[in-house]
């Protein structure tokens, strides 16, 4: 644990962890960034091992203990972990996700595993094309319910209930309880124990929130004018893709700003790398997806940027939670955003006030000859090639049939 970075075991841990190594079912509600996913993984795999050698199998290492979680970031990050916990253990693991080959997963699987790690999706493609066996699971972990929740895979995860023995340890973490996670959890645990702890993050009515609207394609200047002009000096940026944060971090670098990305296709050595230039100031800006920004201890942070807004609204609480009281989260919303801003306004029950940057607002452009000044119609030229003389409105000035007035945004 000390390797880990851990000193003493957080809330979650300290309370979740004898409860599982108990053998009860447990509901846990803790936010991210608590320490959850060490504290069902080390439970979880003292229990394997101490009954490895336990009973007979005609399979050679039959599937004991399934972990379903909503991504593929997080499911790889979920494997990392079991691998560097229990790499003196004689258990094996696999991670199964989608956007890779199918028949190397397969492989792995044939070979014989203790514990899968999967998303719903590719799991239950596994389970058609009948290459797993789930039907000697011991331990089964639904990791961030919440998310399975609004990206729509509870209906695969109710599938896949039906394959697993009645009798077996049930463990259901979540940041928030909607009714579809608490009638799923009625459905399948027994006489759970429920665990929650305290927010580490502070309330969002307490941090200071602003939305700057701008045009997409000018997000990264105004970024760097927001980082510059303001003088920031730590900033822990948002972004929705693994690619997107990557090209933003290189292109920050090469305008003079020190910027590190963090994701899950980044290696865990370089992902501490950053984060541990990020924290002592030798990086100003830290850009990262939301799995890899889960469980990282960086809260009270002096500033946090949505350059992309999520989709999942809960994810905006998440995010901003690492500002802290003192601390300001800035958005900066294009025209196609303004939907997934109105879904994050009507979960936190409050309007978010607008500001626009001066010579960054909608309406303005970037040219070679006039850099962030506002639009402007081109003139309009005579039949000679001169400029048309304005006219007021009338006979001559009519619209042409069918053309319609610009609508104001």
């Amino acid at each position: 644990m000390s390797e880990r970075g851990y000193a003493v075991p957080t809330p979650i841990q300290v309370r979740a962890i004898p409860l599982a190594l108990s053998g009860r079912d447990l509901l846990g509600a803790a936010q991210t960034g608590t320490g959850k996913t060490t504290g069902f993984i080390l439970p979880m795999l003292h229990l394997l091992a101490a009954k490895a050698d336990a009973g007979a199998s005609p399979a050679p290492r039959p599937i004991r203990a399934l972990v379903i979680v909503p991504t593929r970031e997080l499911a790889a990050q979920v494997h990392e972990s079991m691998c560097d916990y229990g790499r003196f253990l004689k258990l094996r693991s696999a991670v199964i996700f989608g956007g890779v080959g199918f028949n190397p997963q397969a492989a792995e699987l044939r070979r014989g595993v203790d514990i899968v790690v999967a998303t719903p999706g590719r799991l239950l493609d596994h389970v058609h094309q009948k290459t797993i066996d789930l039907g000697q699971v011991e331990i089964l972990v639904l990791d961030e319910a919440d998310r399975l929740l609004a990206m729509g895979f509870l209906p695969d995860v109710r599938r896949v209930l039906p394959l697993l023995p009645a009798k077996r340890q049930n463990l259901l973490f979540s940041a928030a309880f909607p009714d579809e996670i608490r009638q799923l959890a009625g459905s399948f645990m027994r006489d759970p124990v429920t665990v929650e702890v305290a927010r580490r993050n502070v309330p969002i009515e307490v941090i200071s929130q602003v939305v700057h609207p701008v045009e997409t394609a000018r997000k990264r200047e105004l970024l760097a004018h927001l980082i510059r002009a303001r003088d920031w000096g730590q900033v822990l940026v948002f972004i929705r893709t693994q690619r997107g944060a990557n090209r933003l971090a290189e292109q920050l670098e090469r305008e003079g700003i020190g910027a590190g990305a963090i994701h899950g296709n980044k290696a865990r050595n370089a992902r501490a790398r950053a984060l541990r230039r990020f924290k002592a100031g030798e990086l100003r800006v830290l850009v990262a997806n939301d799995t890899a920004a889960r469980g990282l201890d960086i809260d009270a942070l002096p500033h946090v940027v949505n350059y992309d807004l999520p989709n999942v609204p809960g994810d905006y609480v998440h995010r901003i939670g690492r500002a802290g009281a003192a601390g300001e989260a800035v958005s900066l919303m294009s025209a196609e955003d303004r939907p997934l801003l109105a879904a994050i306004e009507r979960l936190i029950g409050r309007k978010i006030g607008q500001r626009a940057v001066p010579g960054f607002g909608p309406g303005y452009r970037l040219s070679a000859g006039r850099r962030g000044q506002p639009s402007r119609p081109r003139p309009r030229l005579n039949g000679n090639g001169a400029r048309a003389r304005n006219r007021p409105p009338g006979r001559g000035a009519e619209r042409a049939p069918g053309a319609h007035r610009a609508k104001e945004n």
